[in-house]
This record gives C-alpha cells, structure tokens and sequence, in this order.
C-alpha cells in the first residue's frame, strides 16, 4: 500500500486539536441561537427560518474552499491557509452576535416580519456558520491527506473525541457563568449575560487552538503527498481543473449512499437544536413565555443536555474503532440515538432527560466519524479529495434547508416542539434502515 506510513497518536491528536475550539463556537450556536432569535422577539413557528441561509452559504463556500484548497500549495501548507481565515472571522462574529439585542437597534423597524435586531443577528448567524464551516472542513481534509487507510477510523475518532470534548465545553459555558454570578436575565429583547460571555470566552479558545494546531502540524508537499498516496506528482501539485459538476457526476456510490444516510441524520439534528429549547421549557418548567427567569432556565439546562450528549459522544467515540463492522457501528449508533430523541416527547423529568441525550451523543459521535472514514477511504489517491469532501458537506446542508424551510409547517401539523424530537428520532431510523445500501472499500 503507497500510504503505509504510520502516525503516533500524538501526531493524529495534533492533527485535529484545534477542532476541540472551533466545536465550542459550533456548540455555542447549536445550543443558543434559538434562545437568542426567542430573546428577540421571534415566534416559535418561525426559529427553524433562521436556520435556513447558514447551511444555504455552506452548500455554496465549502465545494469552493474544497476545489481551491486542492491547487494551494504554500509555506503555510496546503489546507491550513482556510482554517486560519475561517477561525479570524468566527472570532469576530462570535464577539457582535450575542450582543445583537443590546446595539439599540429599532424595534419598531420590521421587515419581512423581522426587526432590526433580528435582522443583525440573522447576518450574524450567516457569517458564524458560514465561517465555522471554512475553519472545520479543512481539519476532515488534512486527515483524508495524511491518515493511511488503515488509521483513519481511528483518526476521525480522535477527531470525534475533541470535537464532542469541545461541544461539552461550549454547552457548558452558559450554566457556568450563571453559577458564578453573571446574570442569566436581562431587560425584554436582551441577550443575557451568561450568554455573551460564553460566546467572547468560547472565541478566545478558539483561536487559541487552531493557531495550536496551525503551528505543530506540517503538510506534506506535493512529492511527499504524492508518494504516500501513489499518484503521479504532477496531479497533486496542480491537479487538471474540473468543474464541481463534472466531479459530482463522478463521484463513487459511497458518496451518494453515505449522502443518503447523512440526510435524515442531519435533518434529525436541525430539529434537535431548534426544537430542544422549547420543548424543555414547555415539559419541565411548563413555560413558554420567552422573557420568564423559568425559559432562561430551561435554556441554561438545554446546555446541560448537550453537554450530556458530548459525554456520550466521547464515550461512544471510543468504542466506535473497536467495532469490526463500521456499518454495524453506523447502525447501532443511530438507533440509539433515535431511542434517545423519541423518548425527550414524553419525559417531565429534567433529570430523567440525562438518559435520552446520553443516546443522542452515540448519534452523534457516529455522524462525526463513519462518513468521513467511509468517503476518504473510497477516494484513496484521488487528486480532488477536498473538492469532493466540499461537495460532501452539502449533505450535511441540504438536509438542514429542507428541514428548516419546512420546519414551521411541520410544527403547525404536529402540534409541539416536543412531537418535532419524536420526528427527529424517526429520521434518525430511517437513517438507520438507510446504512445498508452504504458500499465500503
């Protein structure tokens, strides 16, 4: 095998430690935006339209960054380049984003139903998510350049480990400061404190790991990536320009049966991070006015609950390699977290829900490491690896435009945020049904 140049541990965790920062702005948004377009003034029928034009930007930068960062060759290094300038921009939205209610912007001004704090926040969302996702890719991207075949499910593990460690760190954020004194309340139409805090701290970490792994790691150059992967060099310096289409048209079927899997997983998770909020506040602190000490509660405890899912998630990312069988591991884990997500609809129990968000990280822990591992491993040699892992992201997009776009009038038929996680558990089953028809090299 051309790639059978084995890392140390050390290496791989290198590799991917500033992941560890970059999931805690992830975790941030994923958990808080929600509470924050709610704090805003934002309908419930309307929380899943904000979730809608980040995913859109990342369906049309990721392919991009993927087919450009294929043709980069620097000093710097050849992926390294994108993740520097997505973690600078995150860091500065992430400093704005939370204090979008305090910038006294009009109340009064609405615009397609939204007002002008909204309306800053909505944009802010656009370039967090955006810029999160240009930070993020090129860590799955380095791994597919460097790993051998043989450690890439272990790589992408690591990879899961730090990036669940990190969500366990975001989640986390807002419950902390809460504990030591800062506010979690403020005026009508106000963030909190605990919150903005937790979004300036989280971006403080940020930079702080991916300049960690920006300086220990070293990309390989055009000769060393070639001979590890055995291909010709001249295809890796400068590989012929194909256009993102004709690519899409030659991808292999693990692309297209993975693609389908990632489908329901991710719409399952787009109804989780828009719905969990509510749902808890309405099932344990039988609340759904926005402004209330009990829905600020909720939302801290919403944190505590993800957090509860990356502990599992870093659990279960350990147990993952140790499977034989990927695809069983695939399958064990999405039926775990559909347990998970069906059983939030019926608990009261704010403690009771440690259990169902347990499950949910073996979802997730999955969904972090078995795509990529499969993908990478089928386009071994293949000089459009970024490109194709780009393209690849837009399985994780579009299911999260579907799920958003027709969230509101699914929520109108199902009657409650809590019935919306009962859904996002049948997705994560059909998901399940779906990791048969997944070919792996």
């Amino acid at each position: 095998m051309a790639n059978s140049k084995k890392l140390t541990f050390a290496q791989m965790f290198n590799l991917s430690f500033g992941f560890f920062g970059v999931q805690i702005a992830y975790a941030l948004q994923s958990a808080n935006i929600s509470r924050i377009f709610a704090t805003l003034g934002a309908d419930p029928h309307q929380l899943s339209f904000f979730w809608i034009l980040p995913p859109l930007m990342g369906m049309i930068v990721q392919p991009l960054i993927g087919k450009w960062s294929d043709r980069t060759w620097t000093r710097m290094g050849r992926r390294k380049p994108y993740l520097l300038v997505g973690a600078v921009v995150a860091v500065l939205v992430m400093l704005f984003l939370p204090k979008a209610g305090s910038l006294n912007l009009s109340t009064a001004y609405v615009f397609l139903g939204l007002n002008a704090a909204m309306w800053f926040g909505l944009f802010s969302l656009i370039f967090l998510d955006t810029s999160i996702n240009v930070a993020m890719q090129p860590f799955k991207m380095m791994v597919g350049d460097m790993v051998g075949e043989s450690q890439k499910a272990e790589a992408y593990s690591i990879q899961s480990f730090l990036c669940n460690a990190g969500s366990l760190v975001g989640y986390l954020f807002p419950i902390f400061f809460t504990w030591i004194g800062i506010a979690n309340t403020a005026p009508e139409g106000v963030v909190p404190d605990s919150v903005i805090y937790s979004f300036w701290c989280g971006a403080a970490i940020l930079i702080v790991c991916v300049l960690y792994t920006f300086l220990k790691v070293k990309e390989m150059p055009p000769k060393e990536y070639a001979e590890f992967h055995g291909i010709d060099p001249a295809k890796a310096e400068a590989p012929k320009s194909e256009g993102l289409f004709k690519l899409l048209l030659k991808a292999p079927k693990t692309f297209w049966t993975v693609g389908l899997v990632q489908f329901f997983c991710w719409a399952a998770f787009l109804y989780m991070w828009t719905y969990t909020n509510g749902a808890i506040a309405r099932n344990c602190w039988d609340t759904t006015d926005v402004a209330s000490a009990a829905y600020q509660a909720a939302g801290n405890w919403v944190g505590v609950l993800f957090a509860v899912q990356a502990v599992g998630s870093i659990l279960w990312a350990l147990v993952i390699p140790r499977f034989k069988n990927l695809k069983l591991a695939y399958v064990v884990s999405l039926l775990a977290g559909a347990v998970g997500f069906a059983s939030v609809m019926f608990i009261h129990n704010q403690y009771l829900l440690f259990g169902s968000y347990f499950l949910i990280g073996f979802a997730w822990a999955a969904m972090l490491a078995l795509p990529f591992t499969f993908l990478t491993n089928a386009l071994e040699g293949n000089p459009y690896m970024g490109s194709y892992l780009g393209l690849f992201n837009c399985t994780i997009c579009l299911p999260q435009i579907v799920a958003a776009a027709t969230g509101g009038a699914v929520m109108s038929l199902a009657g409650s945020q809590g019935t919306m996680l009962l859904l996002a558990g049948i997705f994560l089953v059909l998901g399940a049904c779906s990791v048969s028809l997944v070919k792996t090299k």
